[in-house]
């Protein structure tokens, strides 16, 4: 059997962002590009991927963590917290504690573990407050790369000047785009000392913006992502209610995994057709 790489976590993870319809969930992502150039050097390597877009660090202890613990990755990515941060709700350290155990956990697995800080994105003064929590998520973070040593890499995601680059973010300003995207990939798969063929071309100048135009996309972000995600959280739902994760099983992306996704699907359509035909 070869060796697996498993990512755990949210939108992040999920690959948000990185939108491409012709694979699972509509997104692709960093960790997808990270498995494909880990198939590359060596066929035999394995993926899974159970990131949903909008899980809080709960859910991802019960549903995700679990199938970590069964299948005994040699690389795990976690990244969580993110969802829990913008909840004002949420006390802190009882969640930092979740947090701690969670790792925990994973690193029992034997697996070379990566933890993320949560990067310091230039928000809108009314997300101000949350930068305060994600400093504190960072903190945490940080300690649990020094507790240990041997089996967790830290991912400082937060001291990467790269992102600084508004061009490197989706429209929702909450969510890397495929530029994004890809540069984690290749920042990671440089952390981890594997070889890669990915390629990062640096951005031009950027388009100066005056005040007033910078105030009207303000507005119309707010109102089309900000409103929206605290209305979605007051009424109880997220966007990853009807989402399943994209790679639950362990598959070979060196087969190819638009290859698979379309067979997937098939095989998805054709039980349906025959379920429908008993009903």
């Amino acid at each position: 059997m070869g060796r697996l790489f498993m990512a755990i976590g949210d939108s992040f993870t999920e690959g948000v962002g990185d939108w491409e319809p012709r694979l699972p969930n509509g997104v692709r992502g960093w960790a997808d590009r990270v498995a494909k150039q880990l198939s590359k050097a060596d066929p035999e390597w394995q993926y899974v991927n159970l990131g949903i877009r909008s899980r809080r660090l709960n859910s991802i202890i019960d549903e995700q963590i679990p199938v970590a613990l069964e299948l005994k990755p040699d690389v795990i990515t976690f990244y969580a917290g993110g969802n829990d941060i913008l909840e004002f709700r949420k006390d802190m350290k009882e969640f930092l504690a979740q947090y701690t155990q969670a790792v925990d956990a994973l690193v029992s697995t034997g697996a070379k573990v990566l933890l993320f800080t949560g990067f310091d994105i230039p928000v809108h003064p009314v997300l101000a407050p949350f930068k305060r929590r994600n400093w504190r998520f960072n903190d945490c973070v940080r300690q649990l790369a020094e507790r240990y040593p041997e089996s967790v890499v830290l991912v400082d995601y937060w001291d990467w000047d790269a992102y600084r680059d508004k061009r490197m973010w989706d429209i929702d300003k909450l969510h890397m785009n495929r530029a994004g995207h890809r540069y984690m990939a290749i920042r990671i798969l440089e952390i981890l000392g594997y070889p890669h063929q990915l390629v990062f071309d640096p951005f031009g100048a950027a388009d100066r913006v005056g005040f007033w135009q910078a105030t009207q996309r303000d507005v119309e972000w707010l109102r089309q992502w900000v409103l929206p995600m605290f209305g979605r959280r007051m009424r109880g739902i997220t966007l990853g209610d009807q989402l399943q994760p994209r790679w639950p099983e362990p598959m070979y992306p060196a087969q190819g995994m638009k290859k698979q996704f379309r067979k997937r699907r098939k095989s998805e359509e054709s039980r349906h057709l025959r379920n429908s035909e008993l009903g």
